[in-house]
């Protein structure tokens, strides 16, 4: 299988990513005793469950500094120290010092730190991660009446591995109300599964909630839930204002997304966003820095 890349905004290159668990993706996803295993069991959800009570034991914690000097982690962004983690879950859906991801002075940031792809019409992305399949914004949904209002308008993409930061926060202003939970199978969401089969995106566990705001109209903020993600956990209050770059919610074990749809003609995304996913490469950035505008604004 080819090296993951990314294109990294901060770096100005393009790097490989260095995938946790990577041998058991490649074995689970690509042959043909891994695939059964897969359809058998890896995809259910008691499967990813049970994984995500063993990172909940104390013992766990012996992980957590291997884990940082592997993935070379800045311990200075942490809001606690790798000490004082009960176990790797805890570690793992960190909290960091509001000085680590400062909010862009734009109207759009990136909600999650990660690998984001963006595209103007949500209905007209084909060929990422695999070459002739078309994304199902309908399926993703799945709600008839809320695809009409999205459908052709702007999607991001953001993809967290296991080495990112686990917390997911709000792109814009505005008014959220009740997340509906879409249940489904657990397959991952690495470019390694997705190469295989992209509708793991809108067939997996997902959350979705809607935004509602004095700019944008309404937007649509979804969370997909991945093998070994033990939860999907909502820490907002329903109803009520938030501002952007205020936290959402946060995953529990494992890798996952989220996705944030526009409706059309709304927001204009980053350029460099833009124009690596045109070429089906995905961008690197952090949560709160920035994923785009209003449209016709440009700051």
């Amino acid at each position: 299988m080819e090296p993951i890349t990314f294109y990294n905004r901060y770096t100005d290159s393009t790097e490989t990513e260095q995938v946790y668990g990577e041998s058991f993706l490649k074995w689970a996803y690509g042959n043909p005793l891994g695939k059964i295993a897969l359809h058998a069991f890896v995809k259910r959800p008691f499967f990813s469950a049970w994984y995500g009570r063993r990172m909940d034991h104390p013992k766990t914690k012996e992980k957590v500094a291997p884990f940082i000097d592997d993935y070379q982690m800045n311990v200075d962004d942490f809001l606690d120290t790798p000490e004082s983690y009960p176990h790797f879950n805890a570690f793992f859906y960190r909290k960091l010092k509001p000085s680590a991801r400062p909010i862009a002075d734009t109207d759009l940031v990136f909600p999650a730190d990660g690998r984001h792809l963006g595209f103007e019409n949500a209905e007209d992305i084909a060929g990422a991660f695999i070459k002739g399949q078309k994304w199902d914004l309908r399926a993703l949904i799945d709600d008839d009446a809320l695809y009409q209002q999205f459908k052709g308008g702007s999607l991001v993409l953001s993809r967290l591995c296991p080495v990112d930061y686990h917390r997911f926060h709000f792109p814009c202003v505005g008014t959220p109300g009740e997340t509906r939970v879409i249940n489904g199978p657990l397959f991952s969401v690495s470019p390694i599964a997705l190469r295989q089969n992209l509708s793991y995106m809108w067939e997996n566990k997902r959350t979705c909630t809607v935004l509602d705001t004095p700019d944008l109209g309404k937007v649509l903020i979804l969370e997909i839930g991945a093998t070994c993600v033990g939860s999907i956990l909502q820490t907002y209050q329903a109803n009520q204002a938030i501002a952007k770059g205020d936290e959402k919610g946060y995953f529990a074990f494992g890798g996952s997304s989220t996705i944030t749809i526009f409706q059309p003609a709304k927001v204009q995304l980053s350029s460099d966003l833009l124009e690596h996913s045109a070429n089906c490469q995905e961008l690197y950035a952090r949560m709160g820095d920035t994923m785009g505008d209003t449209m016709g604004e440009k700051k």
